[in-house]
């Protein structure tokens, strides 16, 4: 497969994210990762396969690099890595400003909307996000 289309998603740092110790807790990380990758497959996939899929979240694997805090600027960056069968396993790098603060490995489920078991996307809407050249 060729590059993945990034996505850059900005997230907004919530007073309910800060932990006893002044910054974001790590629990805060899986929901901005879930949000950046439900928003680059609305993004890119066509709308009537965003209507009969829904994601849902098998593995996270997540490297904290520094601490993001209140006030801070952070950007999470999606990238598809590859998609096989029902699953999709995605790279995302989270930013404020140059400084890296985070990374995730997270792989993930595609469910049919109406019977909520595995379903494989059509080649045609995984295309959508390998674009050739």
């Amino acid at each position: 497969m060729s590059h993945s289309i990034p996505h850059s998603f900005p997230i907004g740092i919530d007073p309910a994210d800060i932990d006893f110790m002044g910054h974001v807790n790590n629990a805060s990380y899986l929901k901005w990762v879930q949000a950046a990758v439900i928003s680059h497959w609305q993004r890119i996939a066509p709308p009537d396969a965003v209507a009969a899929h829904l994601w849902v979240a098998l593995k996270h694997e997540i490297t904290y690099r520094k601490p993001a805090f209140l006030d801070d600027d952070v950007v999470a960056t999606v990238l598809l890595e590859k998609v096989q069968g029902a699953r999709a396993f995605y790279d995302t790098v989270i930013k404020r400003g140059e400084d890296v603060i985070a990374e995730v490995k997270s792989s993930w489920c595609c469910l049919d909307a109406q019977t909520l078991r595995p379903a494989r996307l059509a080649a045609s809407v995984v295309e959508r996000f390998f674009p050739k050249g």
